[in-house]
């Protein structure tokens, strides 16, 4: 079915700012000659410009690239800063980016054991 990326077996993200210049081709190069990946693999891969209100996404169908992309109108996604990385993420951390949501749940304070203190 066209874009449907719910049939991605992994979803990668790429970290940082891409140029949303970028056209399929360009995005192409980017996943293998830089994090040398395969672009041709089932896989979704998403992509952000600087402003982070701006988002792309590209698939492979197995007979072409779809390239989706979505601007919002009010507000900016949660988007990971650390430049030139990419990383997989889970369909829920998708969700959670779509919905505005940081991917990155906050980490809880650990409780210390303090048995071996006696």
């Amino acid at each position: 079915m066209f874009g449907d990326i719910t049939q991605a077996n992994q979803i990668y993200i790429a970290c940082g700012y891409t140029d949303m210049r970028k056209s399929i081709d360009g995005l192409v190069m980017l996943i293998k000659q830089h994090w040398a990946l395969n672009p041709f693999q089932n896989s979704l891969f998403l992509f952000c410009g600087r402003r982070r209100d701006r988002m792309k996404a590209l698939l492979w169908e197995g007979d072409g690239f779809v390239l989706l992309y979505k601007r919002l109108e009010r507000g900016r996604f949660q988007w990971p800063h650390s430049a030139e990385a990419v990383r997989a993420i889970t369909p829920q951390q998708l969700r959670w980016l779509l919905e505005g949501l940081c991917i990155d749940p906050p980490k809880a304070v650990q409780k210390l054991d303090t048995s071996a203190w006696v």
